[in-house]
């Protein structure tokens, strides 16, 4: 009981960390730019650009106009979030922390789009989609849980082989 009140404190924990700073940060871009007034921090080039924009769809632009289902799905994801994280062995810390940083970034966009009808992204790179903090913070969420579930299969893995008695030895010289 008391390692999954700690483990909920983490989800909980990283979890408000990054929609705090999703929602300061989109906010102080409200304040700052109107919509879809630019800012290049380091002119004269706009490879790097802050940008005030509007995102009525999901990813890349794909989906535009398609707000009401866009929240049924996220908040799809966010219980399925949820929920698999309370199935986490408590010594996977890393696989949960990808997980509070996962619902942090899909909870941030989600606040926007109840609250303004669409989700404010406003970094702009190269020729790459405007985004947000939020978006990334659910890519590098789904990334690293990617490899961390790469790195447990692996150790997995090697521990059977060793149980079994078939632990791999590198070849003798």
């Amino acid at each position: 009981m008391k390692n999954k009140l700690k483990a909920n404190l983490l989800l909980l924990g990283v979890a408000l960390l990054v929609i705090a700073a999703d929602q300061a940060s989109k906010l102080f871009i409200q304040r700052q730019l109107a919509f879809g007034q630019e800012w290049l921090p380091f002119p004269p080039s706009d490879f790097f650009r802050i940008v005030n924009w509007q995102n009525t769809g999901a990813a890349f632009g794909i989906f535009q106009n398609a707000n009401t289902v866009l929240k049924v799905l996220t908040s799809a994801i966010i219980l399925f979030i949820l929920g698999y994280y309370q199935t986490i062995p408590y010594a996977q810390k890393f696989v949960r922390v990808c997980l509070a940083i996962m619902l942090g970034g899909a909870v941030g966009n989600l606040i926007d789009r109840f609250r303004l009808g669409y989700v404010l992204d406003f970094i702009g790179v190269g020729r790459f989609p405007v985004f947000n903090l939020a978006d990334s913070c659910v890519t590098v969420g789904v990334g690293l849980l990617i490899l961390a579930l790469l790195l447990e299969d692996k150790n997995s893995r090697a521990r059977h082989l060793k149980e079994a008695g078939l632990e791999q030895h590198p070849p003798e010289d």
